[in-house]
């Protein structure tokens, strides 16, 4: 809302920015002049030993010469609360006796309202933690005892008691002057439908007060001592103060918590979040006793970019964590993610920091694992993909989800994300194989190929050297200019490399396809510089253009273009050649197995590498360059051979 003009300056007027500030740090009295007002003392944004923040309170500024932070009281207020702006208004003016305009008289009466509901709750606080202290409450003292939840606990969390019976806040709130239909807007007690006199919500529950981001008491949560009750956890209906889709326990400490780095920890219930924040983990919260809401998601990341969910070591605690990943997927935007932290088999924050500590419970946090991985989990966990059937609806389940992300970049990176979980769920079957010579190969650093193993192939001859020829100039082409990488990554993923030492490159080039600029160091990693160095000195790739000129992108493009182009032709006369063969399985003669034999030397010449394209060459299938003759005499020789097939 729009405020009247000189509103703000005053409200800096009456503020003492000194007074202030001073509630967050410890002046430094020998560079400080209070008189002049010209303050001194260590940043409380950046942690430092020595003064360089600087407050003048006279001109209501403030200027930290070390991490640079500045600005006014209403700012100190908006950075240190962690609160909005006119949300840092309201306090201030409510300091400084001033009362910040309303939008109209029906607004103005809301707040009138809301400020006498207030009121009553803060009432039914005080009568709640007054009978926590008395005879009835004893069992419920027991229980949280046996908690680890000691006086002082009691007292910061103002835990309090609702004593058995219909209506012992209701007489009270009476006593007091309270209206009780201002006690039923309150949600505090109920109307009876057999028309007697309202009674109280609470009844024999240990009540836990819920407040506002300013701290207010809006609600309660209460749990009962009753084992027969219907339900273990009872909040507050909803009222003109509390909307339980809307509100988090804990949310004004857990605010000024996480405003000063700490991680946003959101567990499952009261006593969680009270163990947790007694622990040191200050920013601690916890939803109403439903699932999270798209409301309190991003509330959540109005405190902390990626707060951690942590999860109840058992299946009801993943499933709540499967249904966040469902509510948050459409809502992900660049710095605005989740991790989730898996406590162990069996365990919630509250049980592990009681059996082992605050240092387990660090630990789980730390290792907390981005959405992404628990997504992926969700989908592949306890099933086979033994068959193409499996990993497509695997595929096509993961590429569903992931398509729910709206904004574009950070679902091409969750894609590529994805695509590294499933080669390494993939990949890894084949990962013991035989190397040449039929020793088992170390795929994460195999040894360079020796003299030997690089003379083998050369022996090999024909398609055989020329298939391995062509995918290492795809490879080295690729190295040469990693950005051409995402543009070929369908055709360098369907390349059946022949060479174990070829595979291996290329897996590594496709596992950093979200960061082609990593590609090298990837690969350098993946089989290590000595093997990548022997494989990249190949005599053959010295005269190829673009890897005399790296860096030319467009080079690079063309060659691995052509070079795809000409593996897939060489393949394709390969099945020709092999359906010919097959042809004349039960018919060959001394003079059809001679033809064949020219054929094959024919499709060998065809498949020649030529870097001259003059006229005398044709664009075959897939863009290969052939001679016309040679091609000529490649077909009609088929045909002869088929045309004796038919004719027998």
């Amino acid at each position: 809302m729009s405020l009247p003009p000189g509103f703000l300056d005053e409200l800096r007027t009456r503020t003492s920015l000194t007074q202030i500030v001073g509630r967050k740090v410890l002046w430094d009295t020998r560079k400080s002049n209070q008189g002049k007002g010209d303050m001194w003392a260590p940043c409380p944004f950046h942690q430092e030993k020595t003064a360089s923040f600087h407050v003048d309170d006279r001109k209501g500024f403030y200027y930290c010469f070390g991490c640079h932070q500045k600005g006014d009281a209403i700012s100190f207020v908006c950075e240190t609360e962690n609160v909005g702006f006119m949300e840092a208004i309201e306090i201030l003016a409510q300091e400084a006796g001033m009362e910040v305009p309303k939008r109209d008289p029906q607004a103005q009466k809301q707040a009138d309202k809301r400020t006498q509901l207030i009121e009553v709750m803060e009432q039914a606080v005080a009568f709640c933690r007054l009978q926590l202290k008395r005879g009835p409450a004893a069992e419920a003292r027991d229980y949280l005892a046996r908690r680890g939840l000691d006086e002082d606990v009691l007292e910061r969390w103002e835990i309090g008691f609702a004593p058995p019976g219909w209506e012992n806040l209701r007489e009270h709130l009476v006593g007091k002057g309270v209206p009780v239909e201002l006690m039923l807007e309150a949600g505090l007690v109920k109307a009876s439908d057999k028309g007697r006199a309202p009674y109280d919500v609470f009844r024999n529950r240990i009540m836990f007060p819920i407040r506002d981001g300013r701290g207010r008491a809006i609600a309660f949560g209460g749990r009962a001592m009753d084992p027969g009750d219907n339900a273990k956890y009872l909040n507050s209906p909803e009222t003109p103060l509390f909307d339980k889709s809307r509100n988090l326990y804990n949310l004004k400490p857990a605010r000024e918590a996480a405003g000063k780095g700490q991680a946003l920890i959101v567990a499952e219930g009261y006593m969680d979040v009270i163990a947790l924040s007694e622990a040191g983990f200050g920013a601690a919260v916890a939803p109403l006793g439903t699932a999270v809401t798209e409301p309190q998601l991003q509330l959540m990341w109005r405190l902390s970019e990626e707060p951690v969910i942590a999860l109840d070591g058992d299946t009801a605690g993943l499933r709540a964590a499967y249904r966040v990943i469902d509510l948050a997927m459409p809502l992900l935007a660049a710095g605005k993610g989740l991790r989730f932290a898996v406590m162990p088999e069996g365990k919630d924050p509250d049980d592990l920091l009681r059996a082992e500590g605050a240092g387990a419970v660090k630990a789980v946090l730390d290792a907390a694992m981005p959405m992404v991985q628990l997504l992926w989990r969700q989908e592949t966990e306890g099933r086979v993909f033994d068959s193409p059937e499996r990993k497509a609806a695997l595929e096509k389940a993961l590429q569903e989800r992931i398509g729910k992300i709206a904004d574009p970049s950070l679902r091409h990176h969750y894609a590529q994300e994805i695509k590294d979980l499933r080669w390494q769920l993939f990949r890894p079957q084949r990962s013991p194989a035989k190397g040449r010579g039929g020793q088992r190969r170390d795929w994460r650093a195999p040894p360079p190929p020796t003299q030997g193993a690089k003379a083998s192939v050369l022996v090999a001859g024909g398609d055989a050297v020329q298939t391995q020829l062509r995918e290492l100039v795809i490879l080295a082409a690729v190295l040469s200019a990693p950005q051409v990488a995402l543009e070929f990554e369908a055709q360098i993923e369907a390349m059946a490399c022949s060479d174990p030492d070829h595979a291996q490159l290329r897996d590594a080039i496709l596992r950093s396809l979200a960061t082609p600029e990593d590609i090298p160091d990837t690969v350098r990693a993946a089989i290590g510089e000595e093997a990548l160095e022997t494989l990249l000195s190949a005599r053959h790739l010295q005269i190829v253009p673009c890897l005399r000129q790296k860096g030319d992108t467009a080079l690079a493009r063309m060659t691995v273009a052509e070079e795809l182009a000409k593996l897939d032709a060489l393949r394709g006369w390969q099945a020709e050649l092999s359906e010919a063969e097959e042809d004349l399985a039960h018919l060959a003669d001394e003079a059809l197995t001679w033809r064949l034999a020219q054929a094959a030397q024919a499709r060998n010449r065809a498949g020649r590498l030529d870097e001259e394209k003059d006229a005398d060459f044709e664009i075959g299938p897939n863009g290969a360059h052939i001679d016309r003759d040679e091609r000529s005499a490649f077909d009609s020789l088929l045909s002869q051979i088929r045309f004796d097939k038919q004719r027998r």
